[in-house]
């Protein structure tokens, strides 16, 4: 019998869902790729390539959900080298929602799926009771006729991480709405950075990600929950490796970073979609980094892969996995 314990807000607990997979039967012959820790999305083998779908609710925030729902998504195709194609919303919205509400949440989301090439194809909406804010449960597709795509576990010891695009940025804009009076003594041009930071930087690494295929990268993964502390744990740990990190090379996003500080809160958790995690064969690496760089993206070797399991610093101490997203400490607080 299950524990009582209850669950914190957030992803469920690593050892819980480990153990709940493991208890799934054997899967079909054609699921190329399951459920798995760590893992963006599924891999299908159908009857002219690979159908690959990834599913994620945006519960976290309201603010710009359909955006969001369209993009984190789309991540989740991209890091397996696939180009998103067609999505759907099963879209859920709390009683008093108006038509005005409607409206809105299509039209971004359409302005989303516009910006990288992807259609709406199909889904639910409704107004109802069981929900306090508007969320959305997106599923996006892409596929690969050529049957190849990139896994999270992929990496090999020897290999070389690489970050694309700065963290935290999603986190940013979701905690620099906050109403907390701590953000208030911050200097304004970072709020505002921070608020804007669906915008600009952005967090969609659908181009960088298939461009780091084209460069031949053995695994990618998309920091989410839990930000890029919880994403270089679930690299290591689908990949069977130790990850040593330089924490001085991450790439920041600035004001993400200061708006962490003002809250006393870890930016290494929190939520990081717009940034890439790569792995790179090491005779690999160097030309990547430099044609990712002359694309515009803000890059950097972060670390090493290694014989062993969890992630450590350079020092060989260990970096803990989040128990929970720092940002759902403060949205459940």
């Amino acid at each position: 019998m299950g524990s009582r314990r209850r669950l914190p807000t957030g992803k469920v607990p690593v050892p819980l869902l480990r153990e709940v997979l493991a208890e799934l039967p054997v899967p079909p012959a054609e699921l190329r790729l399951g459920p798995r820790i760590g893992e963006d999305a599924c891999a299908i083998e159908v009857s002219d390539g690979i159908l690959v779908v990834a599913t994620d609710p945006i519960t976290l925030t309201s603010a710009d959900v359909g955006r969001f729902s369209v993009l984190v998504n789309a991540n989740d195709v991209a890091v397996m080298g696939i180009r998103p194609r067609w999505f759907l919303a099963d879209v859920l919205l709390p009683t008093g929602s108006t038509e005005a509400d409607v409206r809105d949440l299509f039209r971004t989301m359409q302005r989303a799926l516009s910006g990288i090439g992807a259609t709406l194809v199909g889904g639910h909406t409704e107004v109802t009771d069981a929900v306090t804010r508007p969320i959305v449960v997106g599923q996006m597709l892409g596929s690969a006729r050529d049957g190849t795509f990139v896994t999270t576990g992929g990496a090999r010891p020897g290999e070389v991480l690489v970050q694309v695009g700065p963290v935290p940025v999603e986190g940013a804009a979701v905690l620099a709405r906050l109403p907390d009076e701590r953000l208030a003594a911050l200097e304004p041009s970072l709020t505002a950075a921070a608020r804007s930071a669906l915008d600009e930087p952005g967090i969609s690494i659908v181009e960088p990600a298939l461009l780091a295929a084209e460069l031949g990268v053995t695994a990618m993964h998309d920091p989410t929950e839990g930000g890029m502390a919880a994403a270089l744990h679930e690299v290591a740990d689908a990949s069977q490796t130790r990850i040593r990190v330089d924490l001085d090379a991450v790439v920041w996003f600035e004001p993400g970073r200061a708006l962490c500080r003002a809250l006393d809160a870890d930016p290494l958790a929190t939520l990081a979609s717009g940034a890439l995690l790569a792995a790179f064969a090491r005779e690999r690496a160097d030309a990547a980094l430099a044609t990712l760089s002359e694309r515009g993206y803000r890059v950097a070797a972060i670390g090493a892969f290694e014989p062993g399991s969890g992630v450590v610093d350079t020092q060989g101490r260990e970096i803990p996995w989040p128990e929970r997203d720092e940002v759902a400490r403060f949205v459940s607080a």
